[in-house]
């Protein structure tokens, strides 16, 4: 009952409004802000629209002092609209002052944090994101494939690691793979699908890694996430972007033998 009322006396403010000429205009500017912004336009569109209303509502409005006060106050408005239109002055009164406030807030970013933030790309990932992917880019990209040494290991090791599997024995009997298993997976070189070859590493593909994972997973999922943790942002991967010489050649023979 309350929301009917409420909705009635909203239909005949409007009603009101819409006879008076600053309701007429008013309307229409709500309508031009929401168009505006859903349209996703320039500042340089706004200003030009609000001119055009401000326009219409000095010519079409009353002239009584009240209502000429308000208007002068409505067009030194609009002239400042009209100014931040200027980019180099934009930036200088408004922009440049609030990122300074604005980093004075943030804590300062260590090194490690400033090389993780510049890895990698985000490629057609980042475009989905804008509202305005380019598909066409997204259909260009050839699927991913196994090198014939990538589908060896699946087919070989990877299918005799699956043989081996109980997961109900590893899950609720032992608690854990039983110790040939975690031999077989060091031997084979589970734990090395991400180390370059010079390291005694296999040097898989994403994809080949992605691959090896699943069909690890379709036996048990114990040995999926043990096989993947060392494969993903463990120690190997850090190493291999970040480590030094010396360090890699000391600790990435090591992690390849598990």
């Amino acid at each position: 009952m309350l929301g009917a009322i409420i909705t009635l006396l909203l239909v005949a403010a409007a009603a009101y409004a819409v006879t008076q000429v600053g309701g007429v205009i008013t309307l229409l500017f709500i309508a031009a802000v929401l168009f505006l912004a859903y349209r996703r336009l320039s500042l340089l569109a706004f200003t030009a629209t609000f001119t055009v209303l401000l326009i219409a509502y000095t010519l079409l409005g009353g002239w009584s002092a009240p209502a000429a006060i308000w208007k002068g106050f409505l067009w030194m408005l609009l002239a400042g609209l009209w100014l931040l239109n200027v980019r180099p002055l934009r930036r200088a009164i408004i922009t440049r002052p609030f990122m300074k406030a604005y980093l004075k807030l943030l804590p300062p970013m260590s090194q490690t944090e400033r090389e993780a933030l510049e890895a990698g790309t985000v490629w057609w990932d980042g475009e989905l994101f804008t509202g305005a992917p380019k598909w066409p880019k997204l259909l260009s990209a050839r699927p991913p494939a196994l090198t014939p040494e990538e589908q060896a290991f699946l087919d070989g090791p990877c299918e005799e690691l699956c043989r081996m599997l109980d997961d109900w024995n590893i899950t609720h009997e032992r608690g854990d793979m039983p110790p040939h298993v975690w031999e077989f997976l060091k031997a084979k070189g589970f734990f090395a699908m991400i180390i370059p070859k010079k390291y005694g590493g296999l040097e898989f593909s994403a994809y080949a890694h992605s691959c090896v994972l699943v069909k690890i997973a379709s036996r048990s999922t114990t040995a999926s996430s043990t096989v993947a943790v060392p494969n993903s942002l463990g120690p190997a991967e850090l190493l291999n972007h970040y480590g030094t010489q010396e360090q890699k050649d000391y600790y990435l023979p090591r992690l390849a033998r598990g």
